[in-house]
């Protein structure tokens, strides 16, 4: 037995020192690895936690990653022990929901497939930086106290409206009231109104009972199929290809009903924001509130109020662009990819990724449902949905009584316009038709601003632009010439910029600026809208003159792709293409023949949504062109097939793998010796080819010229492992040298 004294020094003895955790921290910058700190005693953290670090002499916000780096199959070397006297501190843990498992097996699967850091792709997770900030209170004012001693109208509506005991923010107060904000602060001051804190208000639920349609025909079986996908709680992709007006947005809004009553959640990806208002209001009738928006016209305040919400599970409907992919979806469990076909799908900057596939990618990982839809589905989705891959749900009629278009070939060499002008007296006259009905026409011209070119007639001289390997497009409504690859502009020149002769530069091609200028010309008392990016000015512009349209205020609708992405105008009657060939001349993209189906398709697929019966134009110098004739008969398959024997015969996806290298310099030497280095640097194999370089189509952009390569290979290979041997053995870019990779590329300029 000790002594007292003894028993007195075992007290006073230190315990054993526990080791401090170590913990590994990816960081949102453009590095693979992740770097350990220490975790202080009084900080707990968890995998996916949101954390303060030292950063060189930086601070920065990082996460908590739960596998090392090697069993994340990050690329690189196994980096060395590290002593553990070299490690800082966490400085601390945000307040943050963490990110959870599945986005962080995302993060992971995404940088090996696209050879991206893993860092830059986390980036993409955290793109709302105030969600990563300390939430600030709102406040606002109740009723509290007795009258004041002098009483006003303005005074007794507010007090009227005070009385419900409701606190109300002071702004919306005055607004209900009708009055300006000082008779609010007014009574706060006399102590009749005091300031407290508002509660946040919480994101609505959707309703999955609220408005369920009645269904008919093929509707019915697809509608049971979407919920049986929706009910075997896994992973199932189902390929929902409809005709245009076949009603597959309410088709599988019932799958969305479905998990949503189930309780998990639910994303739409839409390809344009243009879209997102007729949409809100479909999904507003069919659940009783709105979901939740996610695009880049998105106030930074409410995508960090999104985030949170994903990253909660208080966000239960989210439609957004592609980049709602990367939200922490903390019980995900349906991704509905609508108009799946889009190009718009695809990023090219930083992480080039193809939103579409990514999406199919998520929904393994988390175990959810995904939904393609599409009147034009792609080639792709089609040759996995004949192989079992995908499910697939046909709708062959329209909705109702609608029937599909017309469809007829303007051949311009036998109806050319008038000189001057670009409309086969064909599509003039059926346009006056139209109109003398009280019906709406829309003209699709794949061409912004009034001209592609302006030339001296004196010269020769075409004006291009002084940083890109392009003609500098006119925009007449603002007396500018654009160039649509970098943003330069400058005003159009009053002679020419060669030779000076004055009166000699001439506007050569229309663009939509130019046919609006004819319409007006032979329909004056028409009401025209014009539908570009150039055109319109911003989402709200945009979505008011889509309301328009569809309110019928509108007699002739003249657009670029926009008016192709999805929308439904009730009033129109016919549709004329102005140019049916302009996408078919893009040499070297194996989809050059796919893309122009899709969009002449989709654009004259607007006509006759409802009991019009529409009816189709299409202006062309090559009416025998397979996709001409594919859009005329209406015979998809047909076209289809020859596509896919071309496509496997050349071994191009869907039935091989390309990649695609862009070396750029300002200066053209260094360019071009760089891409040969790479090209003789090529490990050998017997299955995949290089190709290159070469210079690229749009050899200058933004004063930077441009050679690409292309890795050509069998769908078999694991193309990545053989671009990071490839790339490993490349000497470091120095000075103004950059170069890109691009997994599955879908640009060829």
């Amino acid at each position: 037995m000790p002594t007292d004294v003894e028993s007195h020094c075992l007290d006073l003895e230190p315990a054993p020192r526990v080791p401090a955790r170590r913990v590994s921290v990816v960081l949102p910058v453009s590095l693979e690895t992740s770097y350990d700190y220490l975790v202080p005693a009084d900080i707990t953290v968890e995998p996916g936690a949101f954390v303060m670090v030292p950063f060189g002499n930086q601070q920065r916000i990082g996460v908590i990653w739960d596998r090392p780096d090697e069993t994340a199959g990050i690329a690189g070397e196994a980096r060395p022990p590290i002593d553990p006297a070299r490690l800082k501190n966490l400085i601390a843990r945000l307040d943050v929901p963490p990110l959870p498992a599945v986005s962080m097996r995302f993060a992971e699967w995404i940088a090996r497939y696209t050879l991206a850091p893993r860092g830059t792709v986390v980036r993409m997770m955290m793109s709302a930086p105030q969600a990563f900030e300390d939430l600030k209170p709102r406040f606002g004012v109740k009723l509290a106290g007795a009258e004041p001693g002098r009483m006003t109208p303005g005074r007794t509506r507010v007090m009227e409206i005070a009385r419900d005991g409701v606190a109300r923010a002071r702004g919306a107060l005055a607004n209900e009231a009708g009055v300006g904000m000082s008779v609010v602060d007014g009574l706060v001051k006399a102590g009749t109104l005091v300031q407290v804190e508002l509660p946040r208000a919480r994101l609505p639920r959707p309703d999955p009972d609220h408005a369920v349609p009645a269904f008919e025909g093929e509707q019915i079986a697809a509608v049971a199929a979407m919920r049986a996908a929706v009910d075997a709680a896994n992973f199932n992709v189902t390929l929902l290809d409809g005709v245009t007006g076949s009603g597959k947005t309410e088709v599988y809004f019932e799958a969305v009903a479905r998990a949503i009553a189930q309780g998990r959640q639910v994303l739409v990806l839409l390809p344009e924001i243009a879209l997102t208002g007729q949409f809100i209001a479909r999904f507003e009738a069919r659940f009783g509130t709105r979901p939740v928006e996610w695009h880049s016209a998105v106030s930074p305040a409410e995508r960090a109020r999104i985030w949170r919400a994903a990253a909660s599970g208080e966000a239960r409907a989210v439609i957004g662009a592609r980049s709602a992919l990367f939200l922490p979806f903390r019980e995900l469990g349906l991704i509905v990819v609508d108009e799946e076909h889009d190009t718009g799908y695809k990023q090219i900057d930083r992480v080039t990724y193809q939103g579409r596939d990514m999406a199919v990618v998520r929904g393994l990982l988390g175990n959810a449902g995904v939904v393609l839809a599409s009147a034009t589905p792609s080639l792709e989705s089609l040759v996995n949905a004949r192989n079992g891959r995908y499910r697939s749900v046909r709708l062959s009629e329209r909705y109702s009584d609608a029937e599909l278009p017309d469809v007829v070939a303007l051949d311009l060499r036998r109806d050319p316009p008038e000189r001057g002008r670009w409309l086969s007296p064909v599509l003039a006259d059926e346009m006056a038709k139209t109109l003398g009905a009280g019906q709406q026409s829309l003209l699709f011209l794949n061409r912004r601003g009034y001209a592609p070119l302006t030339l001296c007639r004196s010269c020769g001289f075409r004006i291009n632009c002084p940083q890109c390997s392009t003609w500098l497009v006119e925009h007449r409504t603002r007396g500018r010439l654009s160039c649509h690859h970098c943003g330069f502009t400058t005003p159009v020149p009053e002679h020419c910029p060669k030779c000076g002769d004055t009166d000699a530069l001439v506007a050569c091609g229309p663009g939509v600026e130019r046919i609006a200028e004819e319409v007006r010309e032979r329909f004056p008392e028409a009401r025209l809208g014009v539908l570009s990016s150039d055109s319109v000015k911003g989402v709200t512009e945009l979505r008011a003159l889509l309301r328009a349209i569809s309110d019928g205020e509108i007699d002739i609708i003249i657009g670029t792709q926009i008016v192709a992405k999805g929308h439904h105008f009730p009033g129109l009657a016919t549709v004329g293409i102005v140019d049916g060939d302009l996408g078919l001349g893009l040499g070297g993209d194996p989809r050059a023949a796919e893309r122009t189906f899709q969009l002449l398709h989709q654009v004259t697929g607007r006509a006759g949504r409802t009991a019009i019966r529409g009816r189709g134009l299409l202006q062309t110098h090559q009416p025998d062109h397979p996709v001409m004739q594919a859009i005329i008969s209406g015979d998809r398959e047909a076209f289809v097939e020859r596509e896919i024997m071309q496509r496997q015969a050349a071994g191009y996806p869907p039935f091989g793998r390309l990649v695609a290298i862009v070396v750029s310099s300002k200066q053209k030497p260094l360019a071009e010796e760089f891409a040969r280095i790479i090209a003789l640097k090529a490990p050998p194999a017997r299955t995949i080819e290089v190709f290159g370089p070469a210079e690229a189509p749009l050899s200058v952009i933004r004063g930077r010229h441009r050679y690409r390569l292309l890795v050509k290979a069998p769908r078999e290979a694991d193309v990545q492992a053989y671009m990071r041997a490839w790339l490993a053995t490349l000497p470091k870019v120095r000075g103004d040298l950059r170069f890109a990779v691009d997994i599955d590329p879908y640009s060829f300029l």
